[in-house]
């Protein structure tokens, strides 16, 4: 018999709703199951965890979650960065794997989708670096290496091999940023040579975000940097019915 320890951060607004309903499974597939079996550990998050404790993401909270074998996260509202992007780092959650398609009963803009955005999740402006240069004006930078870039493109490229219609679409923004893109979309390319059966494609993220709603079965697999694909990932969602199933 497995036996897995399973953190469950209840989050704010429709958290505990999602919460309740998450725990349910689990102990249906529990009661169920003779060879699979579940120890459920809410963990406070969020919002009502920065009031209750003057941090969004208490210490208690993150040992229990170092300590589980899986930890599954509702929504957490205002606070969301101090919380998602720290787990993020700490368990270096380097790819974030958004499939989109259609489901049965669900009503939706476009048929037969059935896409997946391959995103970078620990760099580009989610890193968080910004700064008042004056008290009027803000600057933000962002941060693009060859190692994420290399990292989440192997992915990407190892996920498409393994499903039937082989294609990437790299999504950038190159004629733009010059350097942050161009270094992404050069490491893409360098890592798609060692897969000659999958066929590539590249796009402008302006032209992929148009190109998800004019034709969405264009679309196999979609690599792209973090904040791209967070948007895009939406969008796609929301043409299968809802930006909650992605």
């Amino acid at each position: 018999m497995s036996r897995y320890k399973v953190s469950l951060i209840v989050g704010d607004g429709i958290g505990p709703e999602l919460s309740k309903c998450i725990n349910g499974i689990l102990e249906n597939i529990h009661d169920k199951s003779s060879s699979l079996k579940f120890d459920i550990i809410n963990v406070e998050a969020g919002d009502n965890a920065l009031l209750k404790y003057k941090t969004a993401l208490p210490e208690e909270s993150l040992r229990e979650i170092k300590n589980s074998q899986a930890c599954l996260k509702s929504p957490v509202g205002e606070s969301a960065a101090d919380v998602v992007l720290v787990l993020r780092r700490d368990f270096k959650l380097f790819a974030n794997i958004r499939p989109s398609k259609n489901y049965p009963n669900i009503n939706s803009i476009s048929k037969n989708v059935d896409l997946i955005t391959v995103r970078e999740n620990t760099e580009d402006l989610y890193v968080g670096w910004e700064f008042f240069s004056d008290e009027d004006t803000v600057i933000s930078l962002r941060k693009t290496s060859r190692e994420a870039s290399k990292k989440i493109s192997e992915y990407g490229f190892k996920i498409a091999n393994t499903r039937s219609r082989k294609k990437v679409t790299i999504v950038h923004k190159s004629n733009v940023l010059r350097k942050s893109d161009r270094l992404f979309i050069d490491t893409a390319r360098e890592i798609s040579k060692k897969y000659p059966n999958i066929e590539i494609e590249e796009m402008y993220v302006d032209a992929c975000s148009m190109e998800l709603v004019r034709n969405p079965n264009r679309f196999d697999i979609i690599l792209t940097t973090n904040l791209f694909g967070d948007i895009i990932s939406d969008e796609a969602a929301q043409v299968t019915g809802s930006i909650g199933l992605a």
